[in-house]
């Protein structure tokens, strides 16, 4: 029988990847569920060809036009956050792929996982943000999480038949982004141009930024302590500029545990979609003759003060993760419309963390108070 699949934002690049996969799995996977947020044409594409049961479209202008174009085709059209939230509760389906991005998919990973439903998830801001409500609600249900991140994921892999007991630590790697060689004194002059041109993935530019400020490795740390219950100083990163080692586990004794593969986020998804199978695919193969020789470095974090940034947070716990996260992602959004400068993102997360009121068990509402007070931050900082 096929694993029924939702897939929430399915427009952007890992929803995209998601549906290629899906497309080479052929009747493996049955998809009843779409979402998108402005791409209506893409979705409306998606949606023709997948036929899944419903679509949910959070911008309400391009609801109307997805509605309009797909009248009489059988496909329910449901319409912003509180339509994204129905369709991520929908029991009907064996899996939910979490693409979205930002802290925007916190919420419909709690309720899945409150739902019962096994989540796939690339939107790694949901354990960022929910890591102990997300958690709770696992034991409580059984849900699964399924790493799709392609650390995490690598991680995954690598504690397959191994005790938990057994672990010293874990090593995230991570390319170093573009800006790994320039000179810090010149960091206040990169451009948005130049912060999205990733090394090695071809990524959405959200994360893409986070890449070049390394702030994607300190969330990564985050999202690792609530998937593998492994405290701060287990979990270390390890900066590898080629991107084919995607992270590593330390035993006790000495042993260590790497998986590798060419950078393409296919590959993960297609893990989280099959699990416990490698079934066969059509990707590119590695090929290390080809590949030479691979290097590795400390992370400078003096040059990406992010990543101290993110051990902190994660070190006070409570809902200061959740404020940097949400802090990170709107001083991104901010450097993108050139009203910051690129150095200008840690400055202003730091001052979010720091300036906050403090919650150590925070509960979803106080999570989205939260985020209210740190986008409001964020607006107003100078």
């Amino acid at each position: 029988m096929a694993k029924r699949l939702s897939v929430l934002g399915s427009t952007g690049s890992i929803g995209v990847n998601t549906l290629q996969v899906v497309e080479m799995l052929g009747d493996e996977i049955d998809i009843r569920y779409l979402s998108a947020n402005k791409n209506g044409d893409l979705l409306i594409k998606q949606a023709r060809t997948y036929r899944p049961k419903a679509v949910a479209v959070v911008d309400p202008a391009t609801a109307r036009s997805v509605d309009k174009a797909l009248a009489g085709e059988g496909i329910s059209v449901l319409t912003g956050r509180e339509g994204l939230l129905e369709l991520a509760s929908r029991t009907d389906v064996d899996l939910l792929l979490n693409g979205l991005v930002g802290s925007a998919g916190m919420e419909p990973t709690l309720l899945a996982v409150k739902a019962g439903i096994d989540v796939a998830l690339s939107n790694k801001e949901s354990l960022v943000m929910a890591g102990e409500l997300i958690v709770r609600a696992q034991d409580e249900t059984g849900a699964s999480l399924m790493p799709v991140d392609s650390e995490h994921s690598a991680i995954w892999q690598c504690l397959a038949g191994e005790k938990k007991e057994d672990v010293r630590r874990i090593i995230l790697t991570g390319s170093g982004g573009p800006f790994r060689t320039r000179k810090a004194e010149t960091f206040s002059e990169i451009t948005v141009t130049e912060a999205l041109r990733h090394p090695n993935w071809n990524m959405g530019k959200k994360i893409t930024i986070d890449s070049a400020t390394m702030m994607n490795k300190g969330l990564e740390v985050i999202e690792a302590h609530w998937l593998f219950q492994l405290t701060p100083d287990r979990i270390d990163i390890v900066v590898h500029p080629q991107s084919i080692i995607h992270s590593a586990v330390e035993f006790k004794d000495g042993s260590v545990k790497a998986q590798m593969g060419v950078p393409d986020m296919k590959i993960p998804i297609q893990y989280a979609l099959t699990y416990p199978r490698h079934v066969e695919s059509e990707w590119e193969r590695l090929d290390l003759i080809e590949l030479g020789r691979l290097t590795f470095e400390a992370p400078d974090r003096e040059r990406f003060p992010a990543i101290g940034l993110a051990y902190e947070a994660l070190r006070k716990g409570g809902s200061a993760p959740a404020v940097l996260n949400v802090a990170n992602e709107q001083a991104v959004y901010r450097f993108i419309n050139n009203e910051i400068l690129f150095t200008d993102i840690p400055k202003i997360i730091q001052a979010a963390g720091e300036q906050h009121e403090w919650i150590e068990h925070p509960e979803l509402e106080d999570l989205i108070q939260l985020e209210d007070w740190t986008k409001a931050f964020v607006k107003l900082y100078n």
